[in-house]
């Protein structure tokens, strides 16, 4: 039977990452997508150069959709946020991931968005409001 070898001594390192950027600050994710914003071919790149509509303020899953008409032959949703009716159509945006208006039914708005994969890359993705009923 061997004998078993000693245990190499443990000598403990200081840690010198503390001045350095934390990984999930706001700070470095900002940093990312101004770099994404900056490629030419990025879709993120118009919407960020872009002026922000009113919508965009706040989050897609905080709007209810409770009616359409039509006005001059182009359909408009009527939205509630906050308690206050918006009028949109399509190529309008709203919610926090540059959501665009692509098309409004009388009972859905669909709409695109750019969002983060896992991965990192932004990426386009389809959402909708659908009419809710008696939304108080």
């Amino acid at each position: 039977m061997q004998a078993l070898v000693p245990p190499k001594k443990f000598l403990p390192q200081s840690y010198d990452g503390l001045d350095g950027v934390e990984p999930f600050s706001i700070q470095k994710l900002s940093v990312a997508s101004k770099q994404e914003a900056a490629q030419p071919n990025s879709a993120l790149a118009a919407e960020m150069n872009r002026r922000r509509e009113p919508l965009e303020a706040y989050p897609l899953d905080s709007m209810h959709m409770v009616g359409s008409m039509a006005r001059q032959g182009v359909r408009h949703a009527i939205l509630k946020v906050d308690s206050l009716l918006y009028y949109v159509k399509p190529g309008d945006y709203l919610g926090q991931n540059f959501g665009k208006v692509l098309k409004i039914s009388e009972a859905e708005v669909v709409l695109r968005e750019i969002v983060q994969d896992p991965s990192g890359e932004w990426v386009e993705k389809t959402s909708t409001l659908t009419l809710q009923e008696a939304v108080r």
